[in-house]
C-alpha cells in the first residue's frame, strides 16, 4: 500500500472517530445539559370530547428582561427552549376565525409589543434552531395556521416560560406566559 493511502486511510479513519464521538457522546450530553437549565414540559387539557396537548421546553428568566431582548421582538421564535415546541388536538378547531385540522403541528411564535403571531406549523424539527446560524428551523411554507393575538401584561412575573390550558365558556384557552407577559389564545371546536 502507497504512502497516499496510508495516509489517507489513517487521516480518514481519525475524521469517522471525531464524527461517531460527536454525534454519539457530545451530542446527547449537550441536549442532557441544556435540558437542565430549561426541562422539557408536557401538558394535557381535556374539555368535554377535547384533548390538546403541548410539549415545550422552559428556560428560565434568571433577572433578564425576556420580550424586546432575549427573545427580540418581530422575529420567528421557538416558543420555547432546545427542540421546536409541538401542539396536538383531537378535533379540528377554529382559532381567530380559521380553521386548524386535528393533528400535531410544531410550535413558533412572533412575539411583539402589542401582539403575537401565533403559528402552527405542519412540519415536525429535530430542533428549534438551525446548528448552523442558530436560525429557527421553521419552513413558512408549511404553515398550516397564522393567528394574531393581543398581548396583556401581568401584575406578577413568571420566573420560567408556560404553556398552560384553562376552560371559558367559548372555549379553551392556551396561555402563553413569561416574565410579565400574558397571551391568551382561544380554541374552540369545529
Amino acid at each position: 500500500m502507497s504512502k497516499f493511502k496510508k495516509r489517507f486511510f489513517w487521516v480518514f479513519g481519525i475524521l469517522l472517530v471525531l464524527v461517531l464521538l460527536l454525534r454519539f457522546v457530545v451530542g446527547p450530553i449537550m441536549i442532557s445539559q441544556t435540558k437542565k437549565h430549561s426541562p422539557e414540559q408536557n401538558i394535557t387539557h381535556h374539555q368535554g370530547d377535547l384533548e390538546v396537548k403541548a410539549f415545550y421546553c422552559s428556560p428560565s428568566k434568571k433577572g433578564r428582561v425576556i420580550f424586546g431582548e432575549v427573545v427580540p421582538f418581530n422575529e420567528v421564535w421557538r416558543t420555547g427552549a432546545n427542540e421546536a415546541s409541538t401542539f396536538t388536538t383531537n378535533k379540528d378547531l377554529i382559532i381567530n376565525g380559521m380553521d386548524l385540522p386535528k393533528g400535531t403541528y410544531s410550535l413558533w411564535t412572533i412575539p411583539a409589543k402589542e401582539s403575537w403571531q401565533i403559528i402552527f406549523n405542519s412540519e415536525m424539527y429535530e430542533w428549534g434552531v438551525k446548528f448552523s446560524d442558530q436560525n429557527p428551523s421553521r419552513d413558512p411554507q408549511t404553515d398550516a395556521l397564522v393567528a394574531t393575538v393581543p398581548v396583556s401584561k401581568s401584575l406578577t412575573v413568571t420566573e420560567n416560560f408556560t404553556i398552560s390550558f384553562s376552560e371559558a365558556e367559548e372555549g379553551t384557552i392556551m396561555v402563553f406566559a413569561w416574565d410579565d407577559t400574558v397571551v391568551p389564545v382561544l380554541l374552540q371546536e369545529k
